[in-house]
């Protein structure tokens, strides 16, 4: 696609990580990978990607460094919601026209498709100003009955009702309307949509892409995804031979 108004935007991804050195490397690697796509297809846009290492007592800050594209900040608190806060912050302080400004959220245990920021991008030109999409927890770190019951739940269809800050996007705009994340250590995602409907902007809940994200039953935030899929897993029976 050439160069034009509607390729103009400033992508700044952002990914909230705590001890999270054995996931940050493909998570990483498929941001890259979905910014050089973007790129390709989109020459007028620019990304950046910043990490925000909360609380990190593992070598998550060695992982970044081995990526010098990868801006990295490093906070002692505790909190997703701060975390994304402050690395929207960083990622955007020199952004000037905070409608062409797109945030794009994942978490650092989880990867992005290749296609991730054209498709939150395709919405954008439309005229949305927040695009909320979907994730799939990793089929190798779960019972297979357990991912067969989060599929039954979960469709995979445009106009979704779920909430996942893996899959998170929004202009920097929209975002500073709605007073930004809450510093809040679970459901800061659930809470900004929120924020976001309140303030009136437009908003699409998307099925198109897909961010793959862990399975694991014990995460870093309480309450959150982890703690879901491990009650899922409590209450799943497999089916008998």
């Amino acid at each position: 696609m050439s160069s034009d108004a509607t390729s103009d935007w400033q992508v700044r991804v952002v990914v909230p990580a705590r001890d999270e050195e054995e996931m940050l490397p493909r998570c990483l690697a498929a941001v890259e990978a979905a910014a050089a796509r973007l790129v390709l297809e989109r020459p007028g846009c620019t990304v950046t990607v910043t990490a925000v290492l909360d609380s990190c007592m593992d070598d998550s800050a060695r992982v970044v460094a081995e990526r010098p594209a990868v801006d990295a900040v490093i906070i002692d608190d505790g909190s997703v919601g701060a975390a994304r806060a402050v690395g929207i912050a960083r990622a955007t302080r020199s952004d000037t026209d905070a409608g062409r400004v797109w945030i794009a959220n994942t978490d650092a245990d989880s990867e992005v498709g290749e296609d991730w920021l054209l498709s939150h991008l395709a919405h954008a030109d439309r005229g949305h100003e927040v695009v909320i999409g979907i994730v799939e927890p990793d089929g190798d770190d779960l019972r297979a009955g357990v991912l067969a019951a989060w599929r039954a739940r979960h469709e995979r269809r445009d106009g979704h009702g779920y909430v996942h800050g893996a899959n998170l996007g929004f202009t920097l705009a929209a975002y500073r309307a709605a007073g930004g994340f809450p510093p809040v250590a679970a459901h800061e995602d659930v809470i900004l949509v929120d924020r976001l409907r309140q303030a009136g902007v437009r908003w699409f809940s998307s099925g198109a892409s897909v961010v793959r994200t862990s399975g694991r039953r014990v995460g870093r935030a309480p309450d959150g995804f982890s703690a879901y899929l491990r009650d899922l897993d409590v209450v799943t029976v497999e089916p008998t031979a």
